[in-house]
């Protein structure tokens, strides 16, 4: 070995050990800064009838309650598990009652906080295959290897504990827990496990029908031309449209509280004279829908132009 050679091989060896020991450092601290995405508490409340919102300031879950036990909606991130835990309390259900869990999507800041709530309530999972193949990864894609968002999941950056699922839904499979009928329509696009849940609610003498839509919301590494950011996304995302388009809610709600209007419907609802009048709004979920599909077909219309 020459001088520069040896002299090169010490300095790569010094940059790599820097770079080591910086990552040991920089990664644990990223993963908690990061594990409840900055949420922040907020007031768990009732919705219409048996549906509860229990989840965080954005990132939203929600409770449908029975009888015979109750069902959870979405788990957050890893570190807004407990916060769900204790709005559930805060309401006056017990955890342990939580018999069903399901899933909009197996993104890291929905299905972050699923295992904790598992083992806490032993309730039994139902997800999308998709959903499913995702979440025994810790939130990685297998099917969509080239995703960017993938490198955060083998890094440990935005990995979470994998639940265990024990139900695999197709579409247009319905969950039922005592009177809890639960209708999945899978509607893939923002994430290939997106799963869109349709149930009915009674509040009072009125018999409401209640959609928890999965995001249409584009990633900046969504390609819709060809090669496709995994094969198929470019129909995935028309044919979720149509779907949505096809479901006529009074309530509509989604995973990220601010889309569906959680703070603003709730201050209203004290000066409402029923608390589920701000809540019924099948105008605004057209709107969402319509909002979406814009994006979509400008997005798709770009990319067709300078392929």
């Amino acid at each position: 070995m020459s001088d520069r050679q040896g002299r090169g091989w010490i300095i790569g060896a010094v940059v790599g050990g820097v770079f080591i020991a910086a990552m040991a450092f920089v990664l644990p601290a990223w993963h908690t800064a990061t594990s409840n995405g900055g949420q922040q508490y907020a007031e768990p409340f009732q919705i219409a009838g048996n549906l509860y919102y229990v989840g965080a300031n954005d990132i939203a879950a929600f409770l449908i309650t029975s009888p015979q036990g109750h069902v959870l909606l979405d788990g957050g991130y890893p570190g807004t598990a407990k916060m769900i835990a204790a709005s559930i309390k805060e309401l006056g259900f017990n955890l342990k009652d939580v018999k069903v869990l399901i899933s909009s999507e197996p993104h890291y800041d929905h299905a972050g906080g699923l295992a904790e709530l598992q083992d806490s309530s032993g309730a039994e999972l139902w997800a999308s295959d998709a959903s499913a193949e995702t979440m025994a990864t810790g939130g990685a894609d297998p099917a969509d290897k080239l995703n960017p968002f993938n490198l955060f999941v083998w890094t440990g950056l935005s990995r979470y504990d994998s639940p265990t699922v024990q139900h695999r839904l197709k579409d247009g499979d319905t969950v039922r827990l005592g009177p809890i009928e639960l209708t999945a329509h899978l509607t893939p696009g923002h994430s290939r496990g997106c799963t869109t849940w349709e149930f009915p609610v009674r509040s009072g003498a009125r018999d409401l029908r209640v959609v928890s839509a999965c995001s249409l919301e584009l990633l900046p590494w969504m390609k819709f031309t060809d090669p496709q950011r995994y094969p198929g996304i470019r129909h995935d995302f028309e044919h979720s449209i149509a779907t949505l388009r096809s479901l006529s809610p009074d309530i509509w709600v989604t995973s990220h509280a601010r889309a569906f209007g959680r703070y603003r419907k709730f201050s209203a609802r004290a000066a409402a004279k029923d608390p589920v009048d701000p809540f019924i709004d099948p105008a605004g979920y057209v709107e969402y829908i319509d909002k979406g599909e814009r994006a979509f077909k400008e997005k798709l219309a770009e990319q067709q132009a300078h392929p």
